[in-house]
């Protein structure tokens, strides 16, 4: 059994910064990857950003230099540093983890949170 839970999220001005977090829970052994995923309406959903349980990492090509993601392994947490902020970052943003493992063997390919949403307006 486990859930993800993401926070951080509200009404920013352009410019402005934001930081997101999304804690995993449960009796986890192991996440390989964490991410984040944005979905603007009308558009498809898109990676923002990934890492892994080594700590290499990839970004969009929309905010690198902007964003900037990172994990506790031993919290089973992964955030999102969000700065120089513009409207076009507006969307509902999850987080996702890959090939989870839990202490009594139960494996998860790929599971989501279920969003919050981040509004970049003045």
């Amino acid at each position: 059994q486990v859930q993800l839970v993401e926070s951080g999220g509200g009404l920013v001005q352009p410019g402005g910064s934001l930081r997101l977090t999304c804690v995993a829970s449960g009796s986890i052994l192991s996440i390989y990857a964490m991410g984040w995923y944005r979905q603007a309406p009308g558009k498809q959903r898109e990676l923002v950003a990934t890492i892994f349980s080594g700590g290499s990492t990839n970004y969009a090509d929309s905010i690198k230099g902007r964003f900037t993601i990172s994990r506790d392994n031993a919290k089973n947490t992964v955030y999102l540093q969000m700065n120089m902020l513009k409207p076009e970052d507006t969307a509902v943003y999850y987080c996702n983890a890959n090939n989870l493992r839990m202490v009594l063997g139960t494996k998860y390919r790929e599971l989501w949170g279920q969003g919050t949403l981040v509004n970049v307006s003045s």
